[in-house]
């Protein structure tokens, strides 16, 4: 509910933009579960093969995230959610033609160009609607759709895996994202409202707003790589018959966090909201890899989860704030890129890891000791660093 005086939030072209996210992730949720074994059990590949399937199109959306961002700085954000969305369902129909590693890797970097130009305009058109003084809570609200489709989405995948295959899976994915085009339709042509005697916007490849967020959330994000990754090959070792159970847990947990604690970076303020983000995935990947049961892993995963579920809203308005109105789209893209870097690199690291130890418990731990980083780069910074731009345009 609105508190007396306050802007209002919840529109309906909120609601479109977010649903239209939704259906995308639930989608690249539904790939998660699924392609490190049809990798695995259908191409013959061991875990850096499993790595470099899963984060390649990681690769294509990390390069096209400047670009896509100055195209939506200057055409809108629509075009992107809805030229995005349908590169995407192309690009996942095309699974069914990958009968080797090269071929899928092909259709996954496609898959990232679809990636670049879907999140870049929905995370801005988002902020564009929310108000300033409430742009932790728009983040919040608005990561459900991500958060929560990637962790609705592989309980979707791994049934129709197990039901009717693969194939079925990648044309239930393709669905999902043809559905996010359709939605998209319906937002409005949202661009940013620039002050005609301000300066004309900046082109550069890093937004100098989103480095150091950036770098945190990539060092972060290796965390969901490998959590992704190797969950569903690690519960083997468990006795678990299957990751369904796993992937729901978390996805709850996303669910409850963000809608229970929406305002709660708001009111603590970001960087301490990171902060205790970064604990509780250290903490939960940390669990993951000691102890070696299926109470450690749903445990890890719930606490992971929590930590997950803050970062985003805590990390994003750092970025947004700092930001002018005309570049807005191009520092998302540029922090939202570090995510992508960690999606490529993370995987194939930590596939790394996993085959020098043996064990994909390696994996948890690599990533655990990743975001620790993550929360040593945060605290190390002086508060001037985060603080809002001295002259910001609204």
């Amino acid at each position: 509910m609105r508190g007396r005086g306050e802007e209002q939030l919840i529109t309906p072209a909120f609601v479109w933009i977010t649903t239209a996210a939704l259906a995308y992730f639930v989608a690249i949720g539904v790939l998660a579960p699924v392609l490190p074994r049809y990798v695995e059990d259908e191409l013959g590949g061991g875990g850096v093969q499993v790595g470099l399937a899963v984060g390649a199109f990681a690769v294509s959306a990390a390069l096209l995230r400047p670009t896509v961002g100055r195209i939506g700085d200057q055409r809108g954000r629509r075009v992107l959610v809805i030229a995005g969305a349908l590169i995407a369902a192309v690009s996942v129909l095309g699974y069914d033609l990958a009968v080797n590693l090269p071929v899928l890797i092909g259709m996954r970097l496609l898959t990232g160009v679809g990636e670049a130009a879907i999140f870049v305009g929905a995370a801005t058109a988002v902020q564009d609607l929310a108000p300033s003084s409430r742009r932790g809570e728009a983040t919040s609200y608005f990561s459900i759709a991500v958060y929560g489709g990637l962790g609705i989405g592989p309980v979707l995948g791994e049934y129709v895996r197990t039901t009717w295959g693969f194939h079925p899976t990648w044309a239930v994915a393709a669905g999902l994202c043809l559905l996010a085009m359709v939605i998209a339709a319906q937002m409005p042509d949202a661009r940013p409202v620039v002050d005609p005697d301000a300066p004309p916007a900046t082109r550069r490849w890093l937004h100098p707003a989103a480095v150091r967020p950036g770098v945190i959330l990539a060092l972060s994000s290796c965390g969901y790589a490998g959590f992704g990754a190797f969950v569903p090959l690690y519960i083997k070792q468990i006795g678990l018959d299957s990751a369904g159970g796993v992937f729901l847990e978390y996805a709850v947990a996303i669910l409850a966090v963000r809608i229970l604690a929406a305002r709660l970076p708001d009111r603590i303020g970001s960087v301490r909201g990171a902060s205790i983000a970064l604990l509780l995935q250290a903490g939960g990947l940390g669990a993951m890899a000691v102890f070696a049961s299926a109470a450690g892993l749903y445990a890890g995963t719930l606490i992971f989860a929590m930590g997950t579920s803050l970062l985003y809203p805590s990390l994003f308005p750092l970025v947004v704030d700092r930001a002018p109105d005309s570049e807005r789209s191009q520092a998302v893209a540029t922090f939202t890129l570090f995510f992508d870097v960690a999606q490529g690199l993370g995987a194939f690291v930590l596939g790394a890891v996993v085959s020098i130890g043996g064990n994909e418990r390696w994996a948890f731990a690599g990533a655990a000791a990743l975001v620790a980083f993550g929360f040593v780069l945060l605290r190390s910074a002086g508060r001037s660093r985060y603080e809002p731009a001295p002259s910001p345009s609204w």
